[in-house]
Parts: C-alpha cells; sequence; structure tokens
C-alpha cells in the first residue's frame, strides 16, 4: 500500500448513522491532503460492519469480536497505518471541510506532539472539554465538588480546568485536548506508546496528553478551523446506542469518567503529594462514584 500523509482513525460502536455522516464530511475534505481512513468496528451488533462493506470500499476496516473500549479499540490500528500523522476522530462528528488540511499545517509548521480544532456542540456552542488543564486536587476540588468554575467562568483562579480565563477564539498551549479531534505525528504517539490501555473510556486521551507532554512537546488548541461533536453519542448515552447496551453495560459508561480518574491520579499524581491529600482525593472520587450508581439506579 502507499504511503499516506494522514491516517483518520475512527473508533466505532453502534453508531452507525453517525458514522455514515462524519465519512461523508471526510469525503468533503481537502482532496489535496492524501489521507486514508480506518474504521475500527468495536464488536457492534446494528450492522455497522456491513454497512461500510457495501457503501464505503475506500474505507479500511478492522474488526473486534467485542467491545475492547477507547484505548483499545484505537490502538488496534496502530501497525496498520501508513500515514505521517494520525487523527484519532469520534464517529459522532462533522468535520468541515478546511479543518484537516488547516490543523496538520498548523502541527507540521510548528513541531507539536499533539493539536486539536475548535470543537462545538449542535447548539453552536464551544465543547468545553476541547482544551483542559491537567486535573489537581485543586482543580478537583473547584470543578467537580464547589463548581467555582461555572459561577466565576472567566476567573483564572477558579475556571482552570476548561481554560475558562482564556478566549476561546485564541490560539494557544494547553495541557489535555480531546479525543474527539486529536492530531498527532506518528512517531510521537509511538515514542509515548499509543493509548494506555488500564483506560476502558474516558480519561486515555488526557493521559496520552500527559505522557506527550511529559517527552517535551507541545499540545495546542487551534480555533480557527472546527468541527461539530454530537457529544456522548459514542459513550451510549443517545438512545439508539444506548438500546444496544444491557444495563451493567450501560452503568460502566455511567461510572466511566470518575473510574478513569482514579486510574489517572494513581498513575500520574499519586507521588507528587502526601498521603492526606491522596486519601481525601481518593475519597472524593469514591464518594463521586456513588452518587452516579445511585442516581442511575433512581433514574435521576
Amino acid at each position: 500500500m502507499k504511503k499516506k500523509e494522514l491516517s483518520i482513525i475512527v473508533l466505532n460502536y453502534n453508531t452507525q448513522d453517525l458514522l455514515k455522516n462524519c465519512l461523508e464530511s471526510l469525503l468533503k475534505s481537502d482532496m489535496n491532503l492524501k489521507f486514508e481512513v480506518i474504521v475500527v468496528d468495536n464488536g457492534s451488533s446494528d450492522g455497522t460492519v456491513e454497512m461500510v462493506k457495501r457503501k464505503y470500499n475506500w474505507v479500511r476496516l478492522i474488526t473486534s469480536e467485542k467491545n475492547l473500549g477507547f484505548a483499545k479499540g484505537n490502538n488496534l490500528a496502530k501497525n496498520d497505518v501508513l500515514g505521517d500523522y494520525v487523527l484519532f476522530l469520534n464517529t459522532d462528528t462533522v468535520v468541515n471541510e478546511d479543518t484537516l488540511s488547516e490543523t496538520l499545517e498548523y502541527l507540521k509548521k510548528h513541531q507539536l506532539g499533539a493539536i486539536t480544532c475548535k470543537v462545538v456542540l449542535p447548539n453552536g456552542k464551544l465543547d468545553k472539554d476541547t482544551r483542559r488543564h491537567f486535573i489537581t486536587p485543586f482543580i478537583g476540588l473547584v470543578h467537580l465538588f464547589l463548581g467555582l468554575d461555572k459561577l466565576f467562568p472567566h476567573s483564572k483562579l477558579f475556571s482552570q480546568y476548561w481554560y475558562g480565563y482564556i478566549n476561546e477564539n485564541q490560539i494557544h498551549d494547553v495541557d489535555a485536548i480531546q479525543g474527539a479531534f486529536f492530531l498527532s505525528p506518528k512517531k510521537v504517539l509511538d515514542e509515548v506508546g499509543w493509548f494506555d490501555e488500564d483506560y476502558f473510556l474516558d480519561g486515555e486521551d488526557i493521559d496520552l496528553c500527559w505522557k506527550i507532554k511529559n517527552a517535551g512537546y507541545r499540545i495546542v488548541y487551534y480555533p480557527k478551523v472546527q468541527i461539530t461533536h454530537i457529544k456522548g453519542a459514542t459513550k451510549g448515552k443517545n438512545k439508539k446506542s444506548e438500546k444496544y447496551l444491557r444495563f451493567g453495560e450501560r452503568l460502566r459508561y455511567k461510572l466511566s469518567g470518575v473510574n478513569s480518574m482514579e486510574v489517572f491520579y494513581r498513575k500520574r499524581l499519586w507521588n507528587k503529594y502526601p498521603f492526606y491529600i491522596n486519601l481525601m482525593v481518593i475519597v472524593g472520587i469514591n464518594t463521586l462514584k456513588i452518587l452516579r450508581v445511585i442516581k442511575y439506579t433512581l433514574g435521576i
């Protein structure tokens, strides 16, 4: 197979209609850019594999018999990519025509470790998870428990997690970007080991950014171009995908964020703080887990 400039990895799990819209948007992208699309199907039961084979024979398809989660699913493609650059792209996204070429050009020009574009929700508002600080005990307290970033959305002290104090239309360095649109040189991914497979869903993008930053590379939020993100659809949070999930699997999705938070803290931050701080953080995380189980069970 011929070498490509860009490999786009799209992980799918029971989101056939969303995947179709995503692939159609890629067809309208800058045709001067030589890219390939690899769809990794994570054990879907909604006919996605058959649809891709029937309608999109230009797509390279990798299939798993079961749902491996986000990290393992994307990593299935790491030995198959032909591009010098790799874009991880959610199925619940629609890519604007010039987004691929502009972000890739900026990444190459500045020799970045990773880049994302402006990710907007269907209502036109910024998806705040597009740009994030690494969480610390203070940021976690302010963001998760006190909600001070909602009360003071532009405060440099209280709105650190989502960079609320920096204009969303300004190019700037960030700690972490979202897996919905995550562009990085393949050599950087190979150097840091791609996604950490201890994460099932959520947190793996933040962890990958941690490894990239620790390797000495910059990560940039580039809002001059954008995509639309139908938030949560790839995580079993929309009606069409949720119907394919058993109760235990739905609950696993609901707890994925806090479970990943604990994995990240134990892996990356545990040795940076004294024991009593670590204890308070773990108690706080497990309190969040209990509250989410109660709310989900009661349908609140």
